[in-house]
């Protein structure tokens, strides 16, 4: 009998063309993940994420299912996966839970994205960072990121994968910072009901921009309310992300919001 299993991944993007399969020889992580477990259950499958990352992005708690025949236990399908798969993609753990959707029924992702502000290239940071050299206006960037949290149309900062709607709900939006050896690290993170398309990235892009006194908190704000993009604030770079975790109802409460409409979620 076909089971759907529930896996969470952890991967580096550095390599890949994003979370998912394109057309032809491209490297994606979709694909690498579908490869491996095709090779271990001789069965092909479709891997449905939680969300799909860009180029380069990294994630500690991506979500996937997938849909197989399987006689054994789920530690064995865990670890035949797992030996299949690349140095940089690994499963975390792996369930049955049929009727699940890492899209549909996700409540809520959480990125992280790292900064790093230091007087010298940082080489070992160089996939995991941006490497900023100019001082940042800490108490600028908390009070720029402060205004994000709630429902906002958020036109100003990406595209809805689908349709026009550009409104969500950030329920936190946070730097956290600590000094080191080198210079300081800026953790910042954002938990939403879901994303638009490389929204996480121009938000980041315009608090640093905020925080080098490029963008006056006014511009900011004033983005935010008219939707319109930001001239000169571009993407941050995409190796400073991270899909942290994507947050979930209790299978009890998944049960009740079965056949409700999904959000729109990049």
């Amino acid at each position: 009998m076909v089971a759907r299993f529930r896996a969470t991944l952890a991967y580096d993007g550095s390599a890949y063309q994003g979370f998912q399969r394109q057309v032809g020889n491209t490297p994606t992580i979709q694909g690498v993940v579908e490869s491996a477990i095709e090779k271990v259950t001789q069965q092909r499958v479709t891997v449905i994420g939680a969300g799909r990352t860009d180029t380069g992005v990294h994630a500690e708690g991506q979500v996937i299912s997938f849909d197989v025949v399987w006689r054994h236990d789920d530690e064995t399908l865990l670890r035949a996966i797992n030996a299949n798969l690349p140095d940089d993609i690994a499963l975390q753990n792996i369930r049955q839970h049929e009727g699940f959707h890492p899209r549909f029924d996700a409540v809520a992702r959480v990125y992280r994205y790292t900064v790093v502000q230091a007087a010298q290239r940082q080489p070992l940071l160089r996939c995991r960072a941006w490497q900023i050299m100019r001082p940042l206006d800490d108490a600028s960037m908390v009070e720029a990121a402060s205004l994000l949290v709630g429902v906002h149309d958020f036109a100003a900062f990406g595209k809805p994968p689908q349709g026009t709607n550009t409104v969500r709900e950030i329920y936190r939006s946070q730097w956290d910072t600590k000094p080191t050896q080198y210079g300081i690290m800026h953790e910042y993170r954002i938990e939403a009901t879901a994303f638009l398309q490389h929204m996480v990235r121009r938000i980041v892009s315009s608090l640093i921009a905020v925080g080098q006194g490029t963008l006056t908190l006014a511009q900011f704000s004033g983005a935010l309310t008219s939707g319109e993009m930001l001239d000169g604030v571009t993407l941050a770079p995409p190796h400073g992300l991270v899909l942290e975790a994507v947050r979930y109802p209790t299978d009890e409460q998944l049960m009740g919001r079965r056949g409700r409409r999904p959000p729109e979620e990049i």
